[in-house]
């Protein structure tokens, strides 16, 4: 079968950084599907391990964690889907990726894939979507309900691909105030456009931007990106025993500045479960059928950015290129071999 992916951990500009390859297709057993990939989204994780990560064994490394596929064959303890399942994941860090023609991924990381979208405007969505249902629900436990509440949500790094499904899902699940941050012009519309109550730009200071606003402290912040620079500001608009969740990898944070307001600090790591099988691993299967269905209710619509054309290393190239540079709005998506 057809696959992209790298035998060295090369900068982007190097030759033979991806590489188009033929690979052997792998069979179905236990819980996994083999699912036959329609179309793919490339997100930052994509480039990070590239970047880190060399191959061993000299093995060729495939990546990609964000599919949409027909399922083509089931292993024998498979309870929850069938063969001609429509479905949409994103998959286990631990495992070879969506940039091949067929991918076995485990059915309790699966969900069926919306009705109503097509093949790559589905594939914007698993990997930020679980990312943010999790950060949201279970780390910060927001209330799911439909009447206004006195939370007051500030969501950091609101227009990349995380953020644009977050808004959506505060919006259609949540009686929140959201707060979104923005610089550009095209990012402020973005966020405005998929639910955000206010934006604030994160290019000057945030805390007077927030206190001007007039609508109370923050409750929950979600940090989706340059933690280590705010976690000054999240403490000063912070309300006492709200809580902070991230999502980077800042070098060093002093969490010792939450003590005196009692805020508590989690981390969202969406490929926990599956990379740890934990006991509620299916949880990722039934927030992806959640998220489908409020897709085809026509409460939240795909966050695609930007289509590159089909599944091939030059394409992959490019959508690390994009992702490097920090320039993307919305996901980046690739289509077809």
């Amino acid at each position: 079968m057809k696959a992209i992916g790298y035998t060295r951990s090369l900068d982007i500009n190097e030759p033979d950084v991806l590489m188009d390859l033929e690979v052997d297709k792998p069979s179905a057993s236990g819980r996994d599907l083999l699912v036959k990939i329609s179309a793919i989204a490339v997100n930052p994780v994509d480039y990070k391990i590239r970047q880190r990560v060399n191959p061993e064994g000299g093995e060729p490394k495939i990546l990609g964690w964000d599919a949409v596929g027909e399922v083509v064959d089931i292993g024998a303890d498979v309870s929850e889907f069938s063969v001609g399942d429509r479905v949409y994941y994103a998959g286990d860090l631990t495992r070879a990726g969506s940039n091949a023609e067929f991918q076995l991924v485990d059915e309790r990381i699966v969900g069926k894939a919306p009705k109503s979208l097509s093949d790559s405007d589905a594939a914007a969505l698993p990997l930020t979507t679980i990312t943010a249902y999790e950060l949201l629900f279970d780390h910060l436990a927001l209330k799911q309900q439909r009447e206004k509440s006195d939370e007051v949500v500030l969501v950091v790094g609101a227009a990349g691909g995380v953020g644009s499904i977050m808004l959506q899902l505060l919006k259609a699940l949540t009686g929140a105030t959201v707060i979104a941050t923005a610089s550009r012009e095209s990012s402020k519309k973005w966020v405005q456009e998929l639910g955000a109550d206010h934006v604030v730009d994160h290019s000057k200071p945030l805390a007077e931007q927030i206190k001007a606003l007039e609508i109370g402290e923050v409750t929950h912040v979600a940090s989706l990106n340059n933690t280590h620079q705010y976690i000054d500001t999240y403490v000063e608009v912070m309300k006492p025993k709200g809580k902070l969740a991230l999502i980077d990898d800042p070098e060093s944070l002093d969490v010792a500045k939450l003590k005196q307001k009692s805020l508590s600090l989690h981390w969202e790591f969406m490929f926990t479960r599956s990379m740890f099988e934990t006991d509620d691993m299916a949880e990722q299967s039934r927030l992806l059928s959640h998220v489908a269905a409020l897709i085809d209710e026509g409460k939240v619509k795909t966050t695609v950015g930007k289509h590159l054309g089909k599944i091939d290393a030059s394409n992959l190239i490019q959508a690390h290129r994009i992702l490097e540079e920090g320039s993307a709005i919305g996901k980046l998506v690739l289509e077809g071999f």
